[in-house]
């Protein structure tokens, strides 16, 4: 399981980065346009804030999780999160977390 979830935590860095790159090349860190893109639709309003909410539920199971295993290190999932994205977070620390399952 912890190979798979390495794998999706690859995959959710490189596959959202592959359209986010394109945006900071031709626009760089423009965050008025990002935020109006963003939510430019009631559908790409309806994914963002369903990315949001769904974000604030991960730090909570993290935070409880990191607490309950004694994880250390808890701020560098949201910076990953906040920084890369959580499809790319939340696999990485569930493959952490069942690291340390594993050693107890």
């Amino acid at each position: 399981m912890k190979s798979i979830y390495m794998l999706l935590a690859v995959a959710g860095a490189v596959l959202p980065y592959s359209h986010f790159i394109p945006f900071l090349r031709t626009n760089g860190l423009d965050f008025n346009l990002f935020t109006t893109q963003l939510f430019a639709n009631n559908i790409s309003s309806f994914f963002a804030t369903d990315f949001l909410i769904c974000c604030l539920v991960f730090w909570v199971f993290l935070f409880q999780e990191a607490r309950k295993y004694k994880m250390k290190h808890r701020w560098l999932y949201i910076v990953a999160t906040l920084s890369i994205g959580l499809s790319f977070a939340f696999p990485l620390f569930l493959y952490f977390r069942l690291k340390v399952i594993e050693r107890t």
